[in-house]
């Protein structure tokens, strides 16, 4: 392990150590393995600063208190801080496991969790790409509480990410168990009807994203009324403008849902709502994504 990190390269974090190599020593019988038992956030990083940090770094602590980890807080702070000054523009990805535990469903014996992360290079050419959206066969279990979680548990959609390729889509879109709107496989989604701006709620099965929540407390600037609020499949196809917001792609057009063409009437306001999203990364960043 080393301290030294080369510019531009992939990095990693251990229990608070940096190292260049993402081979390291593992417990194999850690929950997170074995379970899935734990969660982790993904962040953005320009120039050395973490987009939205506090808001990262709560969702994730949130996260850890509603699965009962205790004990890894301040190493997860200390993991976003050592690794985030070595971005110049790129993904900082901070995990936390249960830690070693017995077999069986139920955590036996001391807590020691495990926190890791990693930092790799994001081209800028990645940022808003055009998306056309497959329906997935999978539906969203919107009274599981991982559904507001980012938790190891993503085959779901990274399943119906695989059928949508394979329909020449490059995105799907989840309804949950009711058939209304949950999200995308790696955002949320939006739906702009006017000069309103609607998302599903949380309790759709929705997970509380970063951009998400920028959105709807900063688009009210644009002369938006953005809401969280239940949206049917019709509902969405027929908006003025649809887009999928996460950390990453940031906001990133929906052309299409099922092969069917969505209306561009409302496209100046996304290309409003990416502006005011730039505008407020080059603010705290210091530079432009």
């Amino acid at each position: 392990m080393t301290g030294v990190i080369p510019a531009q390269a992939a990095s990693y974090w251990i229990d608070g150590e940096l190292c260049a190599s993402p081979r390291v020593p593992f417990d194999l019988s850690d929950r997170g393995l074995t379970l899935g038992d734990g969660a982790f956030d993904t962040a953005f990083v320009l120039d050395g600063r973490v987009f939205r940090r506090e808001a990262h770094l709560g969702r994730l602590l949130g996260a850890l208190e509603t699965l009962g980890i205790e004990g890894a807080g301040e190493r997860a702070r200390r993991c976003m801080d050592d690794l985030a000054p070595h971005g110049a523009r790129h993904v900082l990805r901070v995990a936390v496991t249960r830690g070693p535990g017995l077999r069986g469903l139920l955590p036996a014996g001391p807590a020691a969790p495990t926190v890791f992360g990693a930092l790799t290079p994001f081209p800028a050419d990645s940022f808003g790409p055009r998306l056309r959206l497959d329906v997935a066969a999978i539906r969203r279990n919107e009274s599981s509480p991982l559904s507001r979680l980012k938790t190891p548990a993503y085959l779901d959609a990274a399943l119906a990410l695989r059928e949508a390729a394979r329909r020449g889509c490059n995105e799907a879109l989840f309804l949950n168990g009711a058939g209304r709107v949950a999200c995308a496989s790696i955002g949320n989604v939006f739906a702009l009807f006017g000069a309103r701006l609607a998302t599903p709620p949380t309790g759709d099965g929705a997970l509380p994203g970063i951009i998400r929540g920028f959105l709807l407390e900063e688009a009210g600037a644009l002369g938006l009324e953005a809401q969280e609020r239940p949206l049917t499949l019709e509902e969405l196809r027929a908006a003025d403008a649809a887009f999928m917001t996460n950390s990453l792609r940031l906001i990133a057009p929906i052309d299409s849902i099922g092969g069917h063409e969505l209306a561009t009437r409302g496209a100046g306001v996304v290309s409003a709502l990416q502006d005011l999203l730039r505008r407020a990364i080059l603010e705290e960043c210091g530079a432009s994504p």
